[in-house]
């Protein structure tokens, strides 16, 4: 099996209930349209103790009051919701976000980590976009553990900092100041910002240079701390 994490991020973002609860339900309902082979009966809730908990989109605004109702809730934090579904053999599928919230120092996000058959084709260039249209982030990417190994010990990447994986995701600022003639395929994404398609799943050498050269350029400056904005 193979395990891959889409995800995407971004910095100081205070939202309602009701407006993180409709990007919620328009995330499921395009991974459902986009992943259809992941997802299988109802959504279940992953809780920090007990069972997993059976769940439909309609709920998604009373989930989330809950969240926001607990003893260790703040809006420094944001409001965390964990989801899962299980589809055919070998296919799984959990979605992490935290969002809706005016955090200092850690930012807000959305992870889709899909665990498939290692010769099913998975559409990890299309959720990133989904995932970007609908979260608006700073910046996302495509990766598993052999990248942000491989950027670690190559590229001396921190995590937390700003980065690409084998696809990735720019805001509107960041891909203004991509250096020329980078090499890479490139498409804009609805509301703005680009997506950057880097290299294949088993080559992780074009990742460590674009990375490298991004960084190099200022592309992946991480966002001022104390947070006080959305996007670089």
């Amino acid at each position: 099996m193979t395990r891959r994490v889409i995800r995407v991020f971004w910095g100081r973002r205070p939202e309602s209930v009701e407006m993180v609860a409709t990007r919620w339900r328009q995330t499921l309902e395009q991974v459902e349209y986009l992943l259809p082979e992941a997802v299988s009966g109802p959504w279940r809730q992953i809780h920090s103790s007990g069972p997993d908990t059976a769940v439909t989109v309609d709920q998604l605004v009373r989930l989330l009051e809950i969240a926001q109702a607990a003893e260790d809730w703040s809006d420094r934090v944001g409001i965390g919701l964990r989801l899962a579904s299980g589809g055919a053999s070998e296919w799984g599928l959990e979605l992490s976000g935290l969002a809706g919230g005016e955090p200092e120092i850690v930012l807000q996000s959305m992870v889709l980590a899909v665990t498939s058959p290692d010769i099913a084709e998975v559409p990890e260039g299309e959720l990133l976009r989904m995932l970007a249209t609908v979260w608006a982030p700073d910046f996302g990417d495509v990766t598993d553990d052999n990248i942000l190994d491989a950027l670690e010990d190559e590229a001396g990447y921190l995590i937390s900092d700003p980065v690409v994986g084998r696809v990735g995701y720019l805001s509107a600022a960041r891909a203004d100041a991509l250096p020329v003639a980078l090499g890479v395929e490139t498409a804009e994404v609805p509301g703005g910002g680009v997506l950057l398609r880097i290299g294949a799943a088993d080559d992780i050498r074009p990742v460590v240079r674009v990375y490298e050269r991004l960084r190099n350029a200022g592309v992946l400056e991480p966002l001022p701390r104390p947070l006080d904005r959305a996007v670089f």
